[in-house]
């Protein structure tokens, strides 16, 4: 499901949100204390796992590499030139140097895989209820403008006797979200992931985010957010079972 949601308050105008946002780290564990009256046990597998890992014949080196970080260099002071800016002033001197290593941090996502992401943090737990982090910062790179879109992440699932490390889940968002992305994929990456990691009843997953390329181009509609979701297994085939995760989330 994938949803675009403009504020506007009572003249009919964009309007800034009321509710203010910490700003520190809020990500909150919730366990439902109710049952769904249908809670299938069989196993989820991963239904796309090609969109888990980047093909190895494209993934990059590391970030140390002084060819690629060099070479990254000289295309950003291109860019300087041919937008009319002098390389040589003292204020963009060092510009391409800083951008290039900028750049391979925001997609340092192609460095690292869901194994050794998770490393051995998959623990046997006799607990089948509903588990919940959310409100996990997220920020990536629109693959279309190479603009940022930022947001939050909400995710749930339902354990099926395994359960996953609590920092792992915010480690897996920040993995495929430091790659060059669009919202939509992003957010099933997350849940396949989820699967292949603890093989849960069910996953859920919905971002909320604000697009740059909305923001400071194109139509430029400052309060726009896009909010994307995707459901498997329980999430998907129960009725309650999503809409106790939705109301949950909401808190």
């Amino acid at each position: 499901m994938v949803t675009v949601e403009q504020i506007h308050n009572g003249n009919g105008a964009p309007a800034t949100p009321v509710k203010e946002e910490k700003e520190e780290s809020k990500a909150v564990i919730l366990a439902a204390t109710q049952t769904s009256p249908i809670r299938a046990p069989a196993l989820l597998t991963p239904s796309s796992p090609e969109i888990l890992d980047f093909p190895k014949s494209l993934q990059r080196k590391v970030v140390t590499n002084e060819d690629r970080l060099a070479e990254t260099a000289k295309m950003y002071r291109n860019i300087i030139v041919n937008i009319g800016e002098d390389p040589n002033r003292q204020g963009v001197l060092k510009t391409p140097e800083r951008a290039a290593k900028a750049m391979m941090f925001f997609t340092k996502g192609y460095e690292e895989n869901l194994s050794e992401l998770l490393n051995g943090a998959v623990f046997d737990e006799d607990h089948d209820e509903m588990v919940i982090v959310k409100d996990i910062e997220m920020f990536s790179l629109c693959e279309h403008h190479l603009v940022p879109f930022m947001g939050k992440v909400h995710i749930g699932y339902l354990p099926n006797k395994k359960v996953l490390g609590l920092s792992k889940l915010a480690r897996i968002v920040d993995m495929f979200s430091r790659r060059l992305q669009v919202q939509e994929r992003l957010t099933k990456q997350i849940a396949t992931a989820m699967v292949q990691a603890v093989q849960p009843t069910g996953v859920a997953v919905v971002i909320e985010a604000s697009h740059m390329c909305m923001v400071m181009r194109g139509v430029q509609k400052i309060n726009a957010t896009t909010t994307t979701s995707c459901m498997l297994g329980v999430f998907r085939d129960d009725p309650k079972t999503r809409e106790e995760f939705l109301n949950l989330i909401k808190k």
